[in-house]
């Protein structure tokens, strides 16, 4: 592995030499991969978040201020693609098990009105008021435990519970008329 500092290399990168960035990889890449991994806990997402947090890198590479920060701000990267494909991995899920909740589905599979119009009424509610809706009340977890897996502080997560269920009983009621 080369020996030179991440500054030199980084300035290497932005002169054009590729195999700068070849060597930033291999020094980076298991911290990046585990920051991946202590967030999705799963091998394979985290590495896909590796490869990508390392494109990511490179193409805004000539963004970053001090090459010798390289390190923390390629695992920053990484960090938030992780929880990006954490999110959208646990929205799927969600999505999912309110599709099959059995007080929803009926025994022939169909969902009934009342709880059909609730279902949609939940889809539109914004991303945020959604997420903590369907963990709350779709997956039964407390304020605290949403608040822990979304990272948001439990205030927020309050909040965002209270306008979700002020917009579902005005979307309810509005359609109930």
């Amino acid at each position: 592995m080369n020996t030179q500092s991440d500054s030199k290399l980084v300035k290497a990168v932005l002169n054009g030499n590729r195999d700068a960035y070849g060597y930033l990889f291999e020094r980076h890449e298991r911290s990046v991969q585990a920051v991946a991994l202590a967030v999705l806990g799963d091998y394979h997402a985290a590495q896909d978040v590796v490869q990508e947090s390392f494109v990511t890198a490179y193409r805004k590479l000539g963004g970053l201020r001090k090459g010798s920060s390289f390190g923390p701000w390629v695992r920053k990267i990484a960090r938030r693609e992780a929880i990006r494909i954490g999110r959208n991995k646990q929205q799927r899920k969600d999505a999912k098990q309110l599709a099959m909740n059995a007080s929803v589905v009926s025994n022939d599979g169909r969902i009934d009105e009342p709880n059909r119009r609730l279902l949609d009424a939940v889809m539109r509610l914004p991303k945020h008021e959604r997420v903590v809706i369907m963990l709350r009340y779709f997956e039964g977890h407390s304020v605290k435990i949403i608040s822990e897996m979304t990272g948001r502080p439990i205030g927020t997560v309050t909040m965002q519970l209270s306008r979700a269920h002020a917009r579902l009983q005005k979307w309810l009621k509005g359609n109930s008329k």
